[in-house]
């Protein structure tokens, strides 16, 4: 079983950056890759991007490549999302998500979830 809680959303303006966290409990941690998925409001969940259980594999969703960057410390049994050059259309609830399958960008391929954390962007 893994628990997870997200923190380090909150309101922004454009153009602006925000890290985002993703903290585990559970010994299997460590050995699941974990995704960051986002939704707006009438929207459907979105993928953000993902991480391998070791760190060495990364996927990010088109309309964020290049300004999001996830990594992890398995140490901490945490999970970053580093956010930079924030869009109004970035704004949405964040959720991370934990699962066995691999970096995938399904939300089928995870089988734990956060309870999300807004991000608000302003223009």
């Amino acid at each position: 079983q893994v628990q997870l809680v997200e923190s380090g959303g909150g309101l922004v303006q454009a153009g602006g950056s925000l890290r985002l966290s993703c903290a585990a409990s559970g010994r299997t941690f460590s050995s699941y890759a974990v995704g960051y998925f986002r939704q707006a409001p009438g929207k459907e969940r979105e993928f953000v991007a993902a991480i391998s259980w070791s760190g060495g594999s990364t996927l990010y969703g088109d309309s964020v490549k290049g300004r999001f960057t996830i990594s992890r410390d398995n140490a901490k049994n945490t999970v970053y999302l580093q956010m930079t050059s924030l869009k109004p259309e970035d704004t949405a609830v964040y959720y991370c998500a934990a699962g066995p399958y691999g970096v995938v960008v399904e939300t089928l391929g995870y089988d734990y979830w956060g309870q999300g954390t807004q991000v608000t962007v302003s223009s």
